[in-house]
């Protein structure tokens, strides 16, 4: 598989753009050069593995995401506001949270749902 460099720079700039991030902000996050971010924005560089890390955690989104597009699993399929809020949650709230959803999915098989 390769990699499309300059569409993942769209793809950076347009979650960047949507999480409300300037460049410098993100620069800041991810511990990297304001001028960088720029540049692999702009398929001037490409970002190492390190850097995409960095670049993932700042923006809170995965690998797939800037790199194909797409999450393949996890979180990023939840509704983003319903994800904001259990990031709020504390350890034993988000497992209040994870008991109630699995006692929602057992009412449901017991009415065949």
């Amino acid at each position: 598989m390769k990699i499309d460099y300059q569409t993942m720079g769209r793809r950076l700039a347009r979650i960047r753009k949507k999480k409300g991030l300037t460049q410098e902000k993100l620069a800041e996050k991810s511990n990297l050069a304001n001028n960088y971010i720029s540049n692999i924005e702009n398929c001037r560089s490409i970002p190492s593995l390190e850097t995409l890390i960095k670049l993932c955690e700042a923006l809170d989104v995965t690998p797939d995401d800037l790199l194909l597009g797409t999450a393949k699993e996890g979180r990023e399929y939840l509704m983003p506001d319903i994800w904001d809020k259990i990031k709020l949650c504390t350890p034993k709230e988000r497992r209040l949270i994870d008991g109630f959803a699995a006692l929602l999915l057992e009412e449901r098989k017991k009415e065949g749902m």
